[in-house]
Order: C-alpha cells, then sequence, then structure tokens
C-alpha cells in the first residue's frame, strides 16, 4: 500500500493563489521572490496564461529559462510569455520591477529550475553560453537595456507557427529586443526563408550549424555570405553537397567548382570553429584541400562520413597543424583500402596525446592497411573508444592488433570486425566459425586488461540487415536465430 504525501502549506497557498487570478496578479508586486520560480511552474503547468504574463513583466531573476519547460511546440504559451516582455518594456513601474536579461526559449535542461532560487543576480545562462557573448561587451544591458532572447531554430520546408510567431514579434521590437540563436539546423529549406530568419537574429550569434539541403551548388554560393558572418561559429556540419562530376558538361561543371569555391572560403572567417563534419559532401579533390586549407582554428573533432576522400586531401590533413589536436576523428564510409595508409599513420601520431574516439567503420581496410596503423595506434593513450566495424582483417592481425592495444587503460568501447575466417567465399558467415574464434580473441584481451565494453561484430546481413555479435556471447541475427 502506498501513501501520497501531503501538499505543503507552500503549495497550498499557492494553489489557492493562483485560484483567485485577480488576487494572484494583484499581490505579484508584493510576493517574495523566492516564491516565483514555484508559482511560475504551477500556473505554466495549469496553463494560466493571464497570470504567466503578470508575472513575466515583473520577473525578478536576470533569466528565465521558459524554454526547459516547453517540451512541444506551443505558440499560446509564447504569446503569454512575449505578452508580458512587452509589458515589461513599455510599462515604467514594470520595467523598474523586473530584472530580466536574458529569455532563454532553448528546449534544453537548466539549472535554474533545480537550485535553490533566492539567489539575487543568478545568471541562468552562466555555463550555457560561450565566454565570448557573455563578457566582451556585446550585450550592454546597463546602458542600452537590451533584453536577449536565446532560442535554437530547427528549420524544415517552411517556418510553423511557433517560429513564425517569434520572428514577427521580434522584427517589431528590433529597438529593444535582441534575438539571438545559438543552434541552427537546417534543412531543405528555401533560401529566402533561410535570409529572413538570419536578418532577424544575426548570424554572429549563432554557434551551432547544422547544414543539410539538397542546394545546387549556386544557391549554396548565395548562402555564403551570411555564413562568412557566423564568427562564433562552433559546430559545423555538412551534409548531402554534391557537385556535377559529368565531364561532358565542362560549362556547367567550372561554375559549380567556382560557387563551391565561394563558399568554402568563407570557413577561414571562422575562428572559433572545434568541431568540423561532413556527410555525404562529394567535392572535388581540389576543393576538399581548398576546405582543410581554410581551416584555421584547431580542431577537436574532424569527422568525415560517406565522402570522397583522395590521397592528396588526406596529406593535407595529416600535414596541417590545425588537426595535431583532435579528441575525436571520423572517417567512417571513406574508402582508405584505396589510400595508403603513410598520411593517415603520420596524423595518428600528431593526435596521440589528445585523441579519444577513433571511428575507422566501414573504411575496408586489408591487413597491410591496419598493420602499418598499428605502431600509431598503440601510443594514442587517451582513447575511450575504438571502432573497426567492416574492415576486412584476418584472424593473425586481429591477433595482433588487441595485443598491441593491451596497454590502453582507458578504453570503454572497442568494436571489432569479425574475422576473414567467419566467411565463406561468397561472403554468407560460418557460425560455428564466429562462435568458435571470438571467445579466443576476447581471451587475449582478458589475459591483458580488463575491457569494458567489447564487440566483434560481422559484416550485416544483406536479409535482416542485423549483425551477429560477440559481446561475452554470441548472438546472431535474424536470420539465424
Amino acid at each position: 500500500m502506498s501513501f501520497q504525501a501531503p501538499p505543503t502549506l507552500l503549495e497550498l497557498a499557492m494553489k489557492n493563489l493562483l485560484s483567485n487570478e485577480a488576487l494572484a496578479i494583484s499581490v505579484l508586486q508584493q510576493l517574495p521572490t523566492e516564491f516565483f520560480p514555484s508559482l511560475f511552474k504551477e500556473a505554466f503547468k495549469c496553463r494560466y496564461m493571464k497570470i504567466l504574463t503578470a508575472m513575466v513583466a515583473v520577473w525578478p531573476f536576470a533569466c528565465l529559462p521558459v524554454g526547459s519547460m516547453m517540451k512541444v511546440s506551443d505558440v499560446m504559451i509564447l504569446q503569454a510569455i512575449l505578452s508580458g516582455v512587452d509589458i515589461m518594456l513599455t510599462d515604467k513601474a514594470h520595467f523598474r520591477r523586473s530584472k530580466l536579461r536574458v529569455l532563454d526559449l532553448r528546449n534544453v535542461h537548466n539549472v535554474f529550475w533545480d537550485v535553490w532560487p533566492g539567489v539575487e543576480g543568478l545568471d541562468c545562462s552562466k555555463g550555457t553560453l560561450s565566454q565570448k557573448h557573455t563578457g566582451n561587451g556585446h550585450f550592454r544591458y546597463a546602458v542600452r537595456r537590451l533584453l536577449k532572447v536565446v532560442t535554437d531554430f530547427d528549420l524544415r520546408a517552411d517556418l510553423d507557427e511557433e517560429q513564425a510567431y517569434l520572428l514577427h514579434w521580434a522584427q517589431k521590437r528590433k529597438g529593444s529586443v535582441r534575438l539571438c540563436c545559438m543552434k541552427m539546423s537546417i534543412c531543405v529549406t528555401p533560401l529566402d526563408i533561410i535570409i529572413m530568419v538570419l536578418k532577424t537574429f544575426q548570424p554572429e550569434y549563432i554557434e551551432e550549424l547544422e547544414l543539410s539541403t539538397n542546394w545546387s551548388l549556386v544557391t549554396l554560393s548565395h548562402f555564403a555570405p551570411f555564413f562568412g558572418q557566423m564568427r562564433n561559429l562552433r559546430r559545423f556540419h555538412l551534409a548531402r553537397i554534391y557537385m556535377n562530376t559529368n565531364k561532358a558538361v565542362n560549362t556547367l561543371a567550372n561554375k559549380e567548382e567556382k560557387c563551391a569555391a565561394r563558399f568554402i572560403s568563407q570557413i577561414a572567417k571562422l575562428n572559433c570553429l572545434q568541431h568540423l563534419s561532413m556527410n555525404g559532401v562529394y567535392f572535388s579533390s581540389g576543393l576538399m584541400i581548398q576546405l582543410f586549407r581554410c581551416v584555421k582554428s584547431p580542431l577537436e573533432t574532424l569527422s568525415i562520413s560517406l565522402c570522397q576522400v583522395s590521397q592528396s586531401d588526406l596529406k593535407q590533413v595529416s600535414q596541417c597543424w590545425r588537426f595535431f589536436h583532435l579528441k575525436n576523428l571520423n572517417l567512417f564510409g571513406v574508402a582508405l583500402f584505396n589510400l595508403c595508409p603513410s598520411h593517415l599513420l603520420f596524423l595518428l601520431k600528431n593526435v596521440g596525446d589528445t585523441l579519444q574516439s577513433l571511428e575507422l567503420e566501414h573504411c575496408r581496410m586489408g591487413d597491410s592497411h591496419l598493420s602499418a596503423l598499428l605502431p600509431a595506434l598503440s601510443q594514442c593513450l587517451q582513447l575511450t573508444r575504438v571502432n573497426l566495424y567492416d574492415n576486412d582483417l584476418s584472424m593473425p592481425i586481429l591477433r595482433e592488433l588487441l595485443q598491441s592495444l593491451t596497454n590502453l587503460s582507458k578504453l570503454t568501447e572497442e568494436f571489432y570486425p569479425a574475422p576473414l575466417e567467419c566467411y565463406a567465399e561468397r561472403g554468407s558467415i560460418l557460425v560455428d566459425k564466429f562462435a568458435r574464434l571470438c571467445p579466443d580473441l576476447m581471451d587475449i584481451l582478458r589475459s591483458k586488461r580488463q575491457p569494458k565494453k567489447v564487440s566483434f561484430g560481422t559484416e550485416f546481413c544483406p536479409q535482416c540487415f542485423q549483425r551477429c555479435v560477440y559481446d561475452q556471447k554470441t548472438r546472431l541475427c535474424h536470420c539465424f536465430s
């Protein structure tokens, strides 16, 4: 039998106050500061719109992280919140009472609601906005008293109702409100909508950008000037960009090359860039080299997935000091079996002191390629994750690999391919050999250290699209179950 704790006196007082809308609004000016967060959460949960509006107008803290409470799009709540901001900005009495400087609409957890709220001047945005944004004089509230409205924007084919309302509201209040987008995702969005959004947000405040549009390279070049204004960009993910490689249409190809080069050149302006990710980007080798040369700041993450990478491209990366402090290197689906391993070996030697995650899945490397990399791999002492699935390695080289990595004590996740001996001539899985050889490989690791999460996996089954995996016990794909 379970018992529900009786409501506290504070909870009873809040519910009683909220039941009388006129009374609740009239006493907000006299309400102790420490009551505001709890009362606001209750009014939010019960959708007392007029009370929410009134509370925002006299909010006694520097930041209101209301986005962490808005788990789904809710234009009515947004209207109530922004109506409170309007009152604060236009009514002198409310303006003097309110300490609000940051309205945070991002749907992310915020510590403000977890800590005791009675601390004067609590800045709930601290630790989530970059130091450059909080300390370099961009936001001179004491002089200009601009309210900063912070949000993330996920742009699809068109604006949703909440996005359209926020943009229209911000455009009419440019003199008193600064709308800042920290993270923007653009997917199959018409360029005219994007330009309108960026003119409202100001690109220099964007810290994370995901660009996955299926645009032509001509359209991408039109986006280039706005991209170059994103001076505080830390994370950039570029996906689904294709060039016309048909040599029969040289005029078009040359035009596309120039358009792509115009966009890529803007990367040289991104002095804060730390994480660069490309997925399904098909640039010519010359453009890839230009892209790598344009990177001006030391990167922590370089992710190149399902892209065409040439020997010259890999050489450029391996010789550039801006890639010598990588913590995460991902080359998923890059055809390393076609490339000489010397450049990747040189890169791994240079990142040995910093590299924490190495993803070389589906690179189709053979024994000779991996054997060449072993001396450098064994010196990556900070590695916590290594993924070598879908490489063509024999039992002897896998034994050598595991013995070489036994001194990597920080490894917590390890993914290795099943040995070639587990496959028949046409690629079908020999289940008995898989079940016998993988435990032998696991024993090599256990004899040297205590592995945490280790898996040996086959290729994906063409029928059920599952792997056979050994991770302490044999797990066969659905076709063998």
